[in-house]
């Protein structure tokens, strides 16, 4: 899945007045898990909030502000009444695993000591890893929310020593508000982060500070060191034709897991031959082709496709000329099949 970018409609420890605006931007921009405070707004519009965040595809997250017990207790109701799905934050565990036991929220609670408005982590690096291993043997606790970077303990090592020490998911909290910090955070092994004020603030390194390019700037990075940016563009299957002129000797255009995508030009007739364990898609781009089976011949015009079974015993022919042809096939695919003769390509060039 990757590192999970997780836009917070908070500033200060508190959802922010105009939430509801930004989550329009925030779906817009295709961020896919949102959450906010228990503090900051009105009970049903924290309700609302989170069924626009569901109703957009987004997974919803609340994050506990309050330390005291009661108030913890009441957030922990509230998120339950709410319907988020995940339950950021909070010390308090024993009281609040039997409200959530029972229901679908998945809870996340802060390992060490939390202290203060905004809140911030205390204690060292073996004393947080401690407490997180003991919420981590917690039934009834799905993973774990760190403040790391509210830490004034080495946050590279804090993240990691917890990390490498459960066996649950990890969200770094703090602030996170450049590319190298959310590589950092990848590398210690984290699941996810959060991101806030940076965002809202307009202070995340982005073409403009506004939100849209804000956010899009943190998706792009969070692609980029998940590895999951395509260096791709697309082919026009006109240039790429344009591009060779010998026939029945496919060339690569790309590769689809192990699929390839070959282009071919064919000219009069090919041999008879079957593929003993491949399947094979012909789409024709310019011109006609007669494909040869043993108990009919089928026609195949510009714009139409035909798939031809493996086993299947078949003699492809071009009609009126030279036929210009996309194959999906397999890479193991031999172009003439069982057949060894002198139009066998075992090596296919790439265009």
């Amino acid at each position: 899945m990757g590192l999970r970018f997780i836009f917070m409609l908070t500033r200060n420890d508190k959802t922010v007045e105009d939430a509801e605006q930004h989550l329009i931007t925030a779906l817009a921009a295709g961020v896919h898990h949102i959450g906010f405070k228990d503090v900051g707004l009105p009970f049903e519009r924290l309700k609302q909030l989170n069924e626009a965040i569901k109703a957009g595809g987004a997974t919803s997250y609340l994050e506990v502000v309050s330390l005291d017990k009661e108030s913890e207790i009441a957030s922990a109701k509230a998120a339950v009444e709410i319907g988020v799905d995940i339950l950021l934050g909070g010390t308090n565990v024993d009281a609040v695993l039997p409200i959530l036991s029972g229901t679908e929220i998945q809870y996340y609670p802060f390992p060490g000591k939390i202290e203060g408005h905004p809140s911030a982590l205390t204690g060292s690096i073996d004393e947080i890893v401690a407490s997180a291993v003991e919420l981590n043997s917690r039934e009834g606790v799905s993973g774990l929310d760190l403040l790391a970077y509210r830490s004034t303990e080495n946050v590279t090592g804090l993240m990691a020593a917890v990390c490498a020490a459960v066996d649950k998911p990890v969200i770094m909290a703090g602030s996170i508000g450049s590319r190298e910090r959310i590589e950092i955070v990848r590398r210690s092994g984290a699941a996810g982060f959060t991101i806030g004020t940076a965002a809202l603030d307009g202070d995340y390194p982005a073409d403009s500070p506004e939100l849209e390019t804000q956010l899009r700037s943190i998706q792009k990075d969070v692609a980029g060191v998940n590895n999951h940016l395509s260096p791709l563009g697309p082919k026009n299957l006109e240039q790429s034709f344009a591009g060779f002129s010998e026939t029945w000797s496919p060339k690569i255009a790309g590769t689809i897991n192990n699929m390839q995508v070959k282009l071919v030009k064919l000219e009069g007739e090919f041999v008879w031959h079957h593929h003993k364990v491949e399947d094979e898609l012909f789409f024709v781009h310019k011109g006609k082709l007669m494909m040869r089976f043993r108990d009919r011949d089928e026609i195949i015009k510009e714009g139409e496709f035909i798939i031809v079974p493996h086993g299947v015993e078949h003699c492809p022919v071009a009609l009126d000329g030279v036929c210009e042809v996309l194959l999906l096939e397999p890479s193991s695919t031999l172009n003439t099949g069982n057949v060894r003769d002198e139009r066998t390509v075992s090596d296919l060039e790439y265009i």
